[in-house]
C-alpha cells in the first residue's frame, strides 16, 4: 500500500470522525431545541394559566343585571351610598319612585292613603293633597297643576314623580339612562371623597378578576364608602357603587356638602327654659276644683297637663271636662296648661278603633277641629297627645294625625307635645324622627319597665332602662325637644311559688321559665314608704337600678319593692342634665312626696 493510499484512508477515517461529531452535535442541538421548546411551551401554558387566574379581567358587567333592572320601564334607585331593592319606573319621560321607598328612605312627610286614593304632604301651615292618576293637586286649598301625572298606581304599588318630591324634600336627584336610574342625595354635611390618580376601572367586587362596572378617568371624584384590603369601595357621581384599587386613588379627604334645596321649615314653640311638667289625673269636672290644693306644695313647676279629653268615637268626636276656672288658676300660678287627649278610658279603647279613627282623613280633621275649639274656648296653652293604642298598621296614620294637628297648633301658637313609650323595635312605628320634625316636644314615658301584667317582679324604672330610652330618642329627635318622664309611683310585688300542677300546665310556654306567680299594686311614694316601714323591712341601695330596695316574707309570700324617692329621681334627673334634654315630666301629681320638688328644681333652673 503506497503512501497516497494511506493518506486517503487516514483522511477517510478523519472525515468519518468529523461526520460523527457533526451528527452528534446536530443530535444534541436538536435535543436541546426540543427541551427548550418544551420549556417554552410549559412556561407559556403556565403563564396563560397564571394570567387567567391572577390577571385583571377585561369583562364588562351588564349594568342591568348589576342594578337588578329587568324591564325597559324599570329604574334603579340609589340613595346616598345604597342601591335600594325597590325599583322605580319611567313613564312618559318622567321618573317615578315607589311610595314606600320615598317614605322610608327619602322623606317621611309623604302620606298615601290607599283607601281614599290620595297623597298628602304636610307643610308647616298647609296641606298639599294629590288624587291618584292626576296632574292636578291642591295646595292650601288652591288648585294647581303639573305637566305630568303626579301619582301613579300600577297593580298594588304606588309611585310618586321625582320632580314633585324635589319640591318638598331636602334632597337632590339626578336621572340617567342605560340603564334607567335615579341618584338621590340627602346626606348633607361632611362626606368623604377621593380622586382617581390615573385612568382606571371600577369593579363589581374587590378583586382584579371581578367584572368591570365602569371606566374611571384621571381626576374623577368618587365618594368613599369603606376600605376592603387593597381596594376602596366608592360611588361615582352617576350612582355606580363598586371597588377601585387603592393605589389608583388619592388620599381620602373630607368635604362639606350643603343643600341648595328649599325644604319646608317647621317652626317650633320650644321654650327657652327647661320644662317641668306634671300630669294631673282629672276624672270628672269636680276634680278640676282641687288644682290649688294639688299644686300647693310644688316648686319649680312650669306646666300642668290635666287629663281632660278622650276620643268619644271613631269619627272624631271628643269627650271633654275642660274648665276655664282651672286654666285661670294655673295661669295665676305661672303654669302653662297642656291639656291631654287620649285614645283609651273613653269612647274608644282598642287598637282597632284607633286605626279606624286615624286612617280616615275626615275623622282626623273632625278630631283636630274639636280639639282646637276646646283650646280656643278655654284659653289652653297646648295639647299633649297620649295615644297608646296605635298598632303597627296604624303607625303611618298616627304620624299623619300628628302632622295635621301640628298645622293648627302652629297657626294658633299652641304647644304640641306627644307621649311615647321607651323606644323599642316593636314600637318604632310611632316614628319619633317624624314627630321631632313637627311637634314641639317629644315626651318619653321612662317607666313601666315592669308593669301590672309582668310575669316577674322588677323595677318600674331602673336607671339603665331610662337611659336607654333617652339615648334612643335623642338619636332621632333634637335633645332640646325631648322630655324624659319619671314615675312618682312604684309597685309592690307579691311572689308565691307556682304549684306543680301550674308548672305542668305551663310546660313548653314562655311563662314556664318563671317559677313564681306574681301580682303587684301601684303605690305612691308615701304609701310605698309606709308599707316598708309597716313590714319592718330593711332598705338598701341597689346600685344596678339606682333605687332603694326592700324585701320581706309574710304568710308564705315574698314581697319586693324598688322605691321611687329623692335618690332615684335625682339619678334620673342627672340623665336629663347629661343629655341636655328639654325638661322633665312626672306621672302623676299627688303620688309624690313634697321634698321631691326641691330636688327637681335644682335641675330645671
Amino acid at each position: 500500500m503506497d503512501r497516497r493510499e494511506n493518506d486517503r484512508r487516514y483522511r477517510s477515517r478523519a472525515e468519518m470522525l468529523r461526520d460523527r461529531r457533526r451528527r452528534r452535535k446536530r443530535t444534541c442541538l436538536i435535543e436541546l431545541l426540543i427541551v427548550l421548546f418544551f420549556i417554552i411551551v410549559v412556561v407559556a401554558v403556565a403563564g396563560i394559566f397564571v394570567w387567567k387566574k391572577y390577571g385583571p379581567s377585561k369583562v364588562k358587567a351588564d349594568l342591568n343585571e348589576y342594578y337588578g333592572v329587568d324591564a325597559a320601564e324599570q329604574a334603579a334607585v340609589i340613595v346616598n351610598n345604597t342601591i335600594l331593592e325597590q325599583k322605580g319606573i319611567v313613564s312618559d319621560g318622567q321618573f317615578y319612585l315607589p311610595y314606600e321607598a320615598v317614605r322610608q328612605e327619602i322623606d317621611g312627610g309623604f302620606y298615601w292613603n290607599a283607601a281614599e286614593g290620595t297623597l298628602r304632604y304636610t307643610l308647616p301651615l298647609d296641606l298639599v293633597e294629590v288624587p291618584a292618576e292626576s296632574k292636578e293637586y291642591t295646595n292650601a286649598g288652591q288648585r294647581e297643576s303639573k305637566d305630568y301625572v303626579i301619582v301613579k298606581n300600577i297593580g298594588d304599588q304606588t309611585y310618586i314623580a321625582v320632580d314633585f318630591i324635589l319640591e318638598f324634600g331636602n334632597v337632590t336627584a339626578k336621572t340617567y339612562k342605560s340603564p334607567n336610574r335615579v341618584v338621590l342625595f340627602d346626606d348633607w354635611g361632611k362626606v368623604k371623597t377621593t380622586t382617581a390618580k390615573k385612568d382606571t376601572q371600577m369593579r363589581w367586587l374587590a378583586g382584579v378578576k371581578s367584572d368591570i362596572l365602569t371606566e374611571v378617568k384621571k381626576g374623577d371624584r368618587v365618594y368613599f364608602i369603606e376600605e376592603e384590603g387593597d381596594w376602596k369601595k366608592v360611588r361615582t357621581e352617576d350612582g355606580i357603587i363598586g371597588y377601585i384599587k387603592s393605589s389608583a386613588l388619592k388620599s381620602v379627604k373630607t368635604e362639606t356638602i350643603t343643600s341648595s334645596s328649599k325644604a319646608p321649615e317647621y317652626t317650633s314653640m320650644t321654650k327657652d327654659y327647661k320644662i317641668n311638667l306634671a300630669w294631673h289625673q282629672v276624672t270628672n269636672e269636680i276634680a278640676n276644683e282641687t288644682l290649688s290644693e294639688t299644686i300647693a306644695s310644688t316648686q319649680g313647676l312650669t306646666t300642668i297637663s290635666p287629663t281632660w279629653f278622650t276620643v268619644a268615637d271613631t269619627v272624631g268626636n271628643l269627650n271633654s271636662i275642660a274648665s276655664s276656672a282651672y286654666v285661670d288658676t294655673a295661669h295665676a300660678a305661672n303654669l302653662e296648661v297642656w291639656a291631654l287627649v287620649r285614645d283609651f278610658d273613653g269612647g274608644i279603647d282598642s287598637p282597632e278603633e284607633t286605626y279606624q279613627l286615624l286612617s280616615s282623613s275626615l275623622a282626623r280633621k273632625t278630631l283636630i277641629d274639636n280639639l282646637m275649639m276646646q283650646v280656643q274656648q278655654y284659653n289652653i296653652d297646648g295639647i299633649n297627645v297620649d295615644f297608646e293604642k296605635v298598632s303597627e298598621e296604624c303607625g303611618e296614620h298616627f304620624i299623619e294625625f300628628i302632622r295635621e294637628l301640628s298645622i293648627e297648633c302652629r297657626r294658633n301658637q299652641k304647644v304640641l307635645s306627644v307621649d311615647n313609650y321607651v323606644p323599642m323595635g316593636f314600637n318604632s312605628h310611632y316614628e319619633l324622627e317624624e314627630q321631632g320634625k313637627v311637634a314641639d316636644y317629644v315626651i318619653i314615658m321612662g317607666y313601666d319597665e315592669h308593669y301590672a301584667g309582668s310575669w316577674e317582679s322588677g323595677s318600674v324604672a331602673s336607671i339603665d332602662y331610662v337611659e336607654n330610652g333617652i339615648r334612643q330618642a335623642t338619636k332621632d329627635v333634637s335633645a332640646e325637644k325631648v322630655i324624659n318622664a319619671v314615675p312618682f309611683y312604684t309597685r309592690l310585688w307579691e311572689e308565691v311559688p307556682k304549684t306543680e300542677q301550674e308548672l305542668a300546665a305551663q310546660a313548653g310556654t314562655e311563662q314556664a321559665q318563671y317559677k313564681m306567680n306574681v301580682t303587684s299594686e301601684a303605690l305612691g311614694m308615701q304609701e310605698a314608704e309606709a308599707c316598708v316601714a309597716q313590714a319592718g323591712a330593711a332598705v338598701t341601695w341597689d346600685e344596678e337600678t339606682q333605687q332603694n330596695y326592700a324585701q320581706w316574707e309574710s304568710d308564705g309570700a315574698t314581697y319586693k319593692i324598688w322605691l321611687e324617692d329623692s335618690s332615684s329621681i335625682e339619678a334620673k334627673l342627672k340623665l336629663m342634665e347629661k343629655y341636655q334634654l328639654g325638661g322633665v315630666a312626672a306621672w302623676k301629681l299627688g303620688f309624690e312626696k313634697p321634698e321631691i320638688w326641691s330636688v327637681i328644681e335644682k335641675y330645671i333652673k
